[in-house]
């Protein structure tokens, strides 16, 4: 019995997986071909992009603030510490940077798409979408995939640099001054790090907006079932985001 019930498991699983994946194609394919829904994708805009910046302008000033505080500390034994603001824009950029601010979006935003599309399905709006001939992975799981698609590495490039700022708020009461602080940058910085900063929130804002929209339109169980979902999104979502950054720095890393 217990192998039976382990076999079904498997196999629910996989056809999930399977299901995600078939979601994930459709959205993709409708995101370059007509018509658009340039009014949602606006609105959507707004509320991932715009809606999150406060907390990613808290988020990477002070873990900008933290990683140069550390780095001194250990830098301030063998007098490098001129090489803090290289440090602090390495770490950042290549990792914290991507991963905190697809964090922050997968709790806020992630959460919110479950939600909302969650509670459309309960209350059988998505039904009555589909029964009037509308496209629902067009009309809107598409419009949230471009919006996050765009938004989260704009996002990560203005965590990365209030990250340098607030290293600098840190490291100018060691006497280092802004020229030095910055030259460090450079040293420790190529543009394969800078691509590779930026293509990783492409890959963790896909995650995130098609976990989201995947979760939401297979909700059921009415308010409880609008919760449970929501949250099986964070940690699904925040689960990979973490799995799959290390196999991008593997690959990076591999053809550097």
């Amino acid at each position: 019995m217990t192998a039976i019930a382990l076999t079904g498991r498997l196999k629910s699983v996989f056809l999930e997986v399977q299901e995600f994946f078939f979601l994930s194609g459709k959205a993709l394919r409708r995101l370059v071909t007509p018509p658009f829904y340039y009014r949602e994708f606006a609105l959507q805009m707004d509320r991932i992009g715009v809606g999150s910046l406060f907390i990613i302008v808290l988020t990477g000033t002070f873990t900008g603030m933290v990683m140069a505080l550390q780095f001194l500390a250990q830098l301030k034994p063998f007098a490098a510490t001129s090489y803090v603001g290289g440090m602090v824009a390495v770490t950042m950029v290549k990792e914290l940077g991507p991963v905190l601010s697809a964090l922050m979006v997968a709790g806020r935003v992630g959460s919110a798409i479950t939600a909302e599309l969650g509670t459309m399905v309960v209350t059988e709006q998505i039904d009555a979408m589909a029964v009037e001939g509308t496209d629902v992975i067009r009309r809107l799981v598409t419009p949230r995939l471009a919006a996050i698609l765009i938004s989260l590495p704009l996002l990560t490039v203005i965590t990365d640099t209030v990250s340098l700022l607030g290293g600098y708020l840190i490291a100018g009461g060691y006497d280092i001054k802004p020229a030095m602080y910055f030259a460090s940058v450079t040293q420790f910085m190529f543009f394969i790090d800078y691509l590779e900063g930026l293509v990783k929130p492409l890959v963790f804002g896909f995650i995130i907006a098609m976990m989201g929209c995947y979760v939401g339109l297979n909700t059921a169980g009415g308010a409880a079932g609008v919760g449970n979902a929501a949250k099986r999104t964070v940690v699904l979502s925040s689960v990979l985001i973490l799995v799959t950054d290390f196999f991008l720095a593997k690959l990076i890393v591999t053809f550097r």
